[in-house]
């Protein structure tokens, strides 16, 4: 018998926001991203946030990405990440993830990070919460730009294909190991371990979870990480009883409103 992982989603789940979306300011600010852009994958996040877990829907997402993505510099995506990451994630750290994922490290197990957004984004989150592995998605990448091409798309069954072959590389036992997620498309991931529970559902996601008797924690305070270190334990887990992905878009176009409503009350 192998030593068991704790597995987590990571948006919705361990962060109170979209970790792509949280991003959208700064990829438009440095032209990243277009007005045009904002439309189409406004859309995109629409239907795959109705087709769920459908292959045809997460198969069109994972094109739109690679195209959304396609001639960026890797390095100034990770530029931007490094720079603006303690203002646009840290302060949305649920500290009740925290809190579970000390939890799970303090009995020797290893936490993944599992995330459809992309691994430039992921891993330093990551490196944030004390996590050193993560499963998320990677573009291929040619003289340092994104190819229009994804090498690896973290969404649905994939996620399932990557954390098998990684419990097989660490000896990992599934049955004995715990996933967390908000989102009924990360079903087969939750279906693979042994100890499965929901955080912060969705309403199909909810329905699956009482269908099958899997536990439900609702997870309210992000807390910024130097607070959490001052205020050790922050809130009680029990208490609780918790690249670049096309949502970056969403972000944009709320980015595109707050300055047109700012121009607009600005006198003249």
């Amino acid at each position: 018998m192998g030593r068991g992982a704790a597995f987590f989603d990571l948006d919705k789940t361990v962060i109170a926001k979209s970790s792509a979306l949280a991003f959208g300011r700064p990829f438009y600010r440095d032209g990243l991203i277009t007005r045009r852009d904002v439309v189409k994958s406004a859309y995109a996040q629409l239907m795959f946030r109705l087709g769920g877990t459908d292959e045809q829907t997460m198969a069109r997402t994972r094109d739109y990405l690679a195209t959304l993505c396609k001639g960026w510099q890797v390095e100034q995506v990770r530029q931007i990440v490094a720079e603006t990451l303690h203002e646009l994630i840290n302060p949305y750290v649920y500290a009740e993830a925290a809190a579970l994922i000390e939890e799970h490290q303090a009995a020797g197990r290893d936490v993944v990070l599992v995330s459809a957004s992309g691994e430039e984004m992921v891993r330093p989150i990551g490196e944030l919460l004390g996590i050193t592995d993560v499963i998320a998605t990677r573009m291929t990448v040619e003289d340092g730009r994104y190819s229009g091409e994804v090498e690896f798309y973290a969404a649905g069954p994939s996620k399932v294909e990557a954390v098998t072959r990684l419990a097989e590389e660490r000896g990992y036992d599934l049955a004995d190991s715990y996933a967390y997620s908000d989102s009924y498309s990360d079903r087969p991931l939750l279906e693979c371990v042994g100890h499965p529970t929901v955080v912060n559902p969705d309403r199909q996601l909810r329905k699956l979870a009482a269908e099958n008797a899997w536990p439900v924690l609702e997870f309210r305070h992000p807390i910024p990480l130097g607070r959490r270190l001052r205020e050790r334990p922050a809130v009680p887990v029990a208490a609780a009883a918790l690249g670049v992905g096309v949502g970056v878009a969403i972000g944009i176009a709320w980015y595109g409103r707050h300055r047109r409503t700012r121009t607009t009350s600005t006198p003249a």
